[in-house]
């Protein structure tokens, strides 16, 4: 400024020597009078479409904003952190969900700049930036209370509104002791209470106190997690991912409402790596038992079912893992399968990716060990589909605890017997390379659990050669599975000599009649 000032008084007061400022003496003159009225320019004569209607300023960086206003991109970044949207001059208000440079504006901005003399515009950093929003948010706030002050005292004059227009913005006090300093700026107030901040004493409360001190970490990431660049949001995604990995101290502190809401909003996204990154940060979050009933009833399973049944492959592994994670809490069982999730989960037990299927299974255990989940999956034609699965080969394990929990039911059971659950099931004992002894002992479990089906069961049991089977297991395995192979063996033996009787005493009968 001292140099631009020095430069006008030697303008103004000493005649221009060649070579000096203008490059010929023909042109000395104009030149002089051209950087003389460039220096006393004022905005009034800069074109308004080269101004941040924010910033009000030349426009280093413009950009185009959905509802197709121009912004300086650092006043767009910032405001769309703070969820703060301007009025502008004729009344509307911009969108800043997306961004688009305005290649063409900016070019015009320079020519004109260079046309006229006038020094191009420096980028603005993004702490300048917030201060300039933070004082738009302050009279746009302070304008809506005057226009709600008028409307309520209509006898109002406008020589005491505009006195209160002017007023300076310490006169709201919170508190005896917490007064407002008007000389300092106080960023965490207005990005955790936005338009909220001028309340009385009496609204204060111990959530308030909280958002004036929170984790810098956090605020770090859901700035960046918010940011219009998609370059900024994956490396904010990827850090969150690996910081949620390694230490397991913070995954309970950083899983909270509001980052929670940006994961959100980020788990659909139409970028691969956002899209898997994220959904990979929800299962690592989802480790800590104190955050799995608080992510379900953010709203976060319908998300993760969409990503179930749209997203990427890599996203749908990690999204089965996550609803394996979270369905391991008793309180969420019921209202994950209420969302809608238990029909992509079981489509999924049929995925090419292995993770994806063995996820999804130990997802469907744990769901169907509620009531209400055992019906919804049998009317979803389930058992058809895990018996398919049990004759492929694939995961039999798994899918013989999915069944014994259905079998359990009566619903259940009626579909497997149906089905063909119980030749199906004799079969697989019958095979010598059966791959593991528990493997086995679930077969066994599933079989005894559908004994219960009464006579049904042990006409099919029958017919299928079960008495040498369950002879079999009588003889070798665990205790556990002995003995239920021995009551199994006892019942229908005990089926077949009340049979034999009622056959001896029908014949008397008929005999003797």
């Amino acid at each position: 400024m001292e140099f631009q000032e020095a430069l006008m008084r030697l303008i103004i007061h000493k005649p221009l020597r060649k070579g000096v400022i203008v490059e010929t003496q023909k042109e000395s003159e104009k030149q002089k009078w051209k950087v003389l009225s460039f220096r006393r320019l004022s905005k009034q004569e800069i074109p308004i479409e080269f101004l941040c209607p924010i910033s009000g300023s030349l426009m280093n960086d413009p950009v185009i904003v959905s509802s197709g206003h121009s912004f300086e991109r650092a006043c767009v970044q910032v405001s769309y952190t703070l969820a703060f949207t301007p009025t502008l001059i004729d009344g509307s208000t911009p969108d800043f969900s997306s961004v688009i440079p305005n290649l063409a504006l900016k070019s015009a901005i320079l020519n004109w700049c260079n046309k006229n003399s006038v020094e191009p515009p420096k980028a603005l950093d993004f702490f300048s930036a917030e201060k300039l929003v933070l004082a738009k948010m302050d009279a746009q706030q302070e304008e809506k209370g005057l226009i709600q002050r008028i409307k309520q005292s209509p006898s109002m004059m406008f020589n005491q509104a505009a006195t209160k227009l002017t007023l300076p913005p310490a006169h709201f006090s919170s508190s005896s002791e917490e007064s407002v300093d008007t000389n300092v700026w106080n960023p965490p107030l207005q990005l955790t209470t936005p338009h909220s901040c001028y309340s009385s004493a009496s609204s204060s409360s111990d959530k308030e106190t909280l958002d004036l001190n929170p984790n810098p970490e956090e605020e770090e990431l859901i700035t960046k997690l918010k940011s219009p660049q998609v370059y900024e949001i994956e490396e904010a995604i990827i850090s969150l991912r690996k910081i949620t990995r390694t230490k397991e101290e913070t995954r309970v502190e950083l899983c909270t409402p509001r980052l929670l809401s940006v994961l959100r909003s980020l788990i659909n996204s139409k970028y691969t790596n956002i899209q898997v990154n994220s959904v990979a940060c929800l299962v690592n979050l989802s480790l800590e038992k104190a955050n799995k009933v608080k992510m379900v009833r953010s709203g976060i399973v319908p998300m993760l079912i969409d990503v179930l049944k749209e997203g990427f492959p890599e996203a749908k592994e990690h999204a089965c893992g996550a609803m394996f994670s979270l369905a391991l809490e008793d309180h969420n069982k019921t209202a994950i399968g209420v969302l809608g999730a238990l029909p992509p989960l079981l489509q999924l037990v049929r995925s090419e990716s292995e993770w994806t299927r063995h996820d999804s299974a130990l997802a469907l255990y744990h769901l169907s060990l509620v009531q209400s989940n055992k019906t919804r999956l049998v009317k979803l034609g389930a058992v058809p589909i895990l018996l398919g699965l049990i004759k492929s080969g694939q995961m039999r394990s798994r899918v013989l605890l999915i069944l014994g929990n259905l079998a359990s039911c009566l619903d259940g059971r009626a579909a497997m017997l149906d089905s063909g659950g119980v030749d199906r099931l004799l079969g697989m004992l019958r095979e010598s390379g059966l791959e593991a002894q528990s493997t086995r002992e679930s077969c066994v479990s599933v079989l005894y659990a559908l004994s219960l089906g009464g006579l049904r069961f042990k006409g099919l049991a029958k017919a299928a050669g079960a008495v040498e089977v369950f002879s079999q297991l009588e003889k070798s395995g665990r205790e556990q599975t002995r003995e239920k192979a021995r009551r199994m063996l006892e019942m229908m033996k005990a089926k077949e000599e009340e049979e034999e009787e009622e056959e001896v005493n029908w014949e008397e009968l008929l005999v003797s009649g």
